[in-house]
């Protein structure tokens, strides 16, 4: 009988911090960015997360060989930092590539939210993110995670057209309904399209769980984590996406919680068990077919406990952001000025709409860790700071066209 599949994917992001930008900065002064804070958070993790997993995994990968595989996609954003402030980083994401048993996916190169916003500048942002992606580890990107795993069939029709083979997104209850996350799935209008879902509960147990000692089922073993996973599938099921924040490994979960062991410790007892292997995205879309269609008709994504994009779009403020900032789309083609388009980019990174974020109750906790901002209004104002600044360049550049 086949082996069931085990799918490790991790997200590699961080945005590029705005600086303190007041009203009256606006039309005098232009740099928006905040180097001294980027600088020193992509030295922190660089130092608390990346380079530890990094050598983590490459260990595992010597260790085991082609019987231990992972994928990670790492937005543009971050890989521009990397190059900045921690090019050691990118280094260790190269020794990894070299093994063969590392896969890396697309996605929009700002981390935007451009997929539900303006398919031209989503197409471009997913050109830019594929050609990184084979310049930096030479691999051609065949499978895509977008944004937070935000999906729709609209999204999924603009993937599938963009010659991807094979999507992540979340196995969110509402959209499954009875159904498991743990099948093969396809778009339900382009059904060439295979959609691999993220196990949500499995994954958050190591992601969110694993240092909560208030948690009733700490410790979290790699022998008793084994246990779940093969409970999880006694039913039926074929692959178990374990989805996450690659930050959760000594940045989320500290080096002293044991985080780091239990990902030496996991691979063998999955290996030595036998029920599962680890695959890529890619293998496992290649190896199965598709047990059913998925309809999605409004946006799904991985935040929260509603599974939507309310964490970006979810109040007035984030409303105005996102649409003044995506009204300027057709002047910045007009205008076509790579300095304009970097600085768009940036704009769009939607840490800045989960900022301002006002969910103050069942996901404020959430919200308020990753918050450089005392409240949704100052990451607003901030904000629109910036862009009022921005938008005055755009309008005189064309005036000058």
């Amino acid at each position: 009988m086949a082996k069931k599949q085990i799918c490790l994917y991790f997200q590699v992001h961080q945005p590029v911090r705005l600086r303190l930008y007041r009203f009256f900065d606006i039309g005098k002064d232009s740099h928006y960015y905040d180097d001294f804070a980027n600088r020193s958070i992509i030295r922190r993790v660089a130092q608390k997360c990346y380079l530890p997993m990094n050598e983590l995994l490459l260990e595992l990968i010597k260790k085991h060989g082609d019987a231990f595989k992972v994928s990670f996609s790492i937005s543009g954003s971050a890989i521009d930092q990397f190059e900045r402030y921690a090019p050691e980083v990118l280094t260790s994401f190269k020794a990894l590539a070299d093994t063969g048993c590392v896969e890396f996916l697309c996605e929009t190169y700002y981390h935007s939210l451009a997929s539900l916003a303006c398919p031209a500048e989503f197409r471009l942002q997913v050109e830019k993110h594929k050609a990184a992606i084979k310049e930096l580890f030479g691999q051609e990107p065949v499978t895509f995670r977008n944004t937070e795993l935000i999906y729709s069939d609209g999204i999924g029709e603009q993937v599938n057209d963009l010659g991807f083979k094979t999507m992540l997104t979340e196995g969110a209850k509402h959209i499954l309904g009875w159904q498991s996350p743990n099948f093969v799935y396809c778009s339900a209008t382009r059904p060439k399209l295979k959609l691999l879902l993220r196990n949500y509960g499995l994954s958050d147990d190591i992601a969110f769980r694993f240092s909560d000692k208030n948690w009733d089922r700490w410790p979290l073993t790699a022998e008793k984590y084994l246990g779940w996973l093969k409970e999880a599938i006694k039913d039926g099921g074929n692959v178990i996406g374990l989805f996450m924040d690659y930050e959760s490994f000594g940045e989320h979960q500290s080096a002293e919680s044991g985080i780091f062991d239990f990902m030496k410790a996991l691979p063998e007892q999955v290996i030595a068990d036998g029920t599962f292997e680890f695959s890529t995205p890619a293998s496992i879309a290649r190896r199965f077919k598709a047990d059913a269609a998925l309809e999605v008709p409004q946006a799904i994504s991985w935040a929260d406990e509603e599974r939507d994009v309310s964490a970006w779009l979810g109040n007035e403020l984030q409303q105005d952001a996102y649409n003044k900032l995506y009204g300027l789309y057709e002047k910045l083609a007009i205008l076509n000025q790579p300095s304009m388009w970097n600085d768009f980019g940036h704009l769009q990174e939607s840490d800045h709409l989960y900022y301002m974020c006002t969910k103050f109750f069942s996901d404020g906790a959430v919200h308020k860790y990753f918050n450089p901002y005392d409240t949704p209004y100052e990451a607003f104002i901030n904000y629109m700071n910036v862009l009022s600044d921005f938008t005055i360049r755009v309008d005189n550049a064309l005036a000058t066209k």
